[in-house]
């Protein structure tokens, strides 16, 4: 029964992967657009998660909780003017997290997902402004990797000083502590750096395609790392597996 069972059910799921590989992007539900941007070969999340305030102790006015550090300094690195006790801030009593979403904005699945979620967003959307996602879907990065970065949290107390960091952050200053690394240990070193604007698109890390004549990635290449430290408490580390990056027969990143 195992083996018949079997015989059916594996044949079915790959028609089924088949099916969605070929779907055009038009045609995501916002599920699997959001899919491709926080949890696939092309965009991975990573969570930070404070859990300094989950055990509930009382405050009083004027006073912090006696030994516990500034977790928001602690995140990222800078106070931004914020001081982060419990009675000048309020209490969570519970476990806060902040998501950073990082995405290879130059692989085509994650440019069809972030205007699949626009369209959806977009109410009697017109031929022009389809066009013009579909323009951004199609522009041409040939010479260049970027790495796009979002982040969200429940608790803007604990995202907005990240947020800043962000979009204070300067090449000169993080470009010696921000690469891609490939399973071989090579690692490439952005050119150019982005902050986040009203695109939606988040920050974005440029690095070249190209090292030596030579693409920085193939299919061979087994993992390719991404780190960055924006500051001294707040690093992106993520790590995606080359050999899954093919769609549509192509090797996108």
């Amino acid at each position: 029964m195992r083996k018949l069972l079997f015989a059916i059910l594996v044949p079915a799921l790959l028609v089924s992967a088949g099916m969605a590989q070929e779907k055009k992007w038009l045609e995501w539900s916002k599920t699997e657009a959001e899919k491709i941007l926080n949890d696939s070969p092309w965009g991975q999340t990573q969570t930070e998660t404070d859990l300094s305030e989950m055990m509930y102790t009382p405050t009083s006015g004027g006073t912090g909780a006696i030994g516990r550090s500034d977790a928001i300094r602690g995140r990222t690195g800078t106070t931004q003017g914020i001081n982060n006790n419990r009675a000048d801030q309020g209490a969570t009593n519970q476990a806060i997290s902040v998501n950073y979403h990082v995405r290879l904005l130059s692989a085509k699945p994650v440019r069809q997902a972030f205007m699949r979620v626009i369209s959806l967003e977009q109410k009697n959307s017109s031929g022009e402004f389809l066009e013009d996602l579909n323009a951004f879907v199609q522009r041409d990065f040939k010479d260049y990797i970027v790495v796009a970065v979002t982040l969200d949290s429940i608790d803007s107390r604990f995202s907005g000083p990240a947020m800043q960091t962000f979009a204070t952050a300067r090449i000169g200053t993080i470009k010696n502590a921000t690469y891609l690394e490939r399973k071989d240990g090579k690692r490439l070193f952005p050119i150019d750096y982005h902050p986040p604007t009203s695109d939606g698109l988040g920050a974005k890390f440029i690095f070249p395609r190209l090292v030596d004549e030579q693409n920085f990635l193939d299919e061979k290449s087994g993992t390719v790392r991404f780190y960055s430290e924006m500051a001294s408490q707040l690093k992106l580390n993520v790590t995606f597996k080359v050999s899954d990056m093919i769609y549509n027969g192509k090797l996108e990143y």
